[in-house]
């Protein structure tokens, strides 16, 4: 059976991809590379059979060739990816996210239910619950987002659940807490244009390719004052992927899980952390906070566990950081060098 994975030649997305290959799935990936790298693609297809990856450039709000994939291909399930997802961008040009993030991924969404394609994995976020109410945060919180990413996904999911009432299009939407990590191939990593991510930037500092970094926001309500964030292994959420759609191919029911691994960092413990990993001194200057960013966000995992059967396996920190700085180090100048 085929899978349709949009934003496959992104970074969650190439790891995404990679999973689902190795779980026996063949994959179209529809991209339209303006977040993806070609070369992301390339490394997957070397990996695999030959038809076992197609790739085809192109849009989500492209109806007829959404529905011309999904024909051509025989395409049984989706997994959406293909989304903006910085913070400070949506807070600056919301009208991008609403047009890219709500419409695209609402015309997506009708052209599978109109093709048959009744089994759909939303990739959302933990920017859906705002400022949280209670730590760790369960499924159950309150979604009151803070800026237009976190409500363009939050749209998306109430338009899922009135689908699935309505229509009976089942789908699981995966809350992902802060991705970090990389392959342990080596050949799959994080090549953010520009890069917000505070790992890869800390590393890229490590390297030299930084003077410092900036650290937004020293004056929180946590321990050393930045903000606390719960990583998880880019591998672990593209596991994560590949239960859902099996989940969703089975009969299972509609659902949200949190992707996270309930344990959170402040941003001076990742910086520590990368000087041990590295060997390397990371200078970093305090810099006022950045629009929508709440202070704290960790996840409640325990519905994964139980619902899913799903939990992290590659948790450590610094285990994350070493996996990330093998692909920085093999590629300093990302996917490009």
């Amino acid at each position: 059976m085929r899978v349709l994975v949009t934003g496959g030649a992104g970074y969650i997305g190439s790891h995404v991809v990679q999973v689902l290959l190795e779980n026996g799935f063949d994959v179209v990936i529809l991209d339209n590379l303006s977040r993806g790298h070609a070369a992301a693609v390339e490394r997957l297809a070397e990996r695999a059979a030959a038809g076992r990856v197609v790739f085809v450039a192109g849009d989500v709000a492209d109806a007829a060739l959404v529905e011309h994939l999904v024909r051509e291909w025989e395409v049984g399930a989706a997994v959406h990816l293909a989304a903006d997802s910085l913070v400070g961008e949506s807070v600056r040009d919301p009208a991008r996210y609403y047009r890219n993030n709500v419409t695209g991924g609402l015309t997506l969404m009708e052209t599978l239910r109109r093709s048959g394609v009744g089994c759909f994995v939303l990739s959302s976020t933990a920017a859906v619950y705002g400022e949280p109410v209670e730590t760790p945060i369960p499924e159950t919180h309150p979604v009151k987002p803070l800026n237009p990413y976190g409500t363009s996904k939050a749209l998306l999911e109430q338009v899922l659940a009135d689908y699935d009432r309505a229509y009976g299009f089942r789908y699981v939407s995966l809350r992902y807490f802060n991705a970090a990590g990389a392959h342990p191939a080596g050949d799959l990593g994080e090549d953010h244009r520009p890069e917000t991510h505070l790992i890869p930037i800390v590393l890229q500092a490590a390297l030299g390719r930084r003077p410092e970094v900036t650290v937004y926001g020293g004056d929180y309500h946590t321990p050393d004052g930045t903000a606390v964030r719960d990583y998880i292994h880019v591998c672990d959420l593209a596991d994560a992927h590949v239960l859902a759609v099996r989940h969703l191919l089975e009969g299972g029911a509609s659902a949200c899980w949190n992707l996270g691994t309930g344990r959170g960092h402040s941003v001076l413990e990742v910086l520590a952390a990368v000087e041990r990993v590295t060997g390397r001194s990371v200078p970093y200057h305090i810099g006022a906070r950045r629009d929508g960013d709440p202070a704290v966000l960790v996840a409640a995992t325990g519905r994964a566990l139980e619902e899913l059967g799903w939990a992290p396996r590659r948790s450590g920190l610094e285990e994350m950081i070493a996996s990330a700085w093998a692909w920085h180090a093999a590629h300093p100048l990302g996917y490009a060098g």
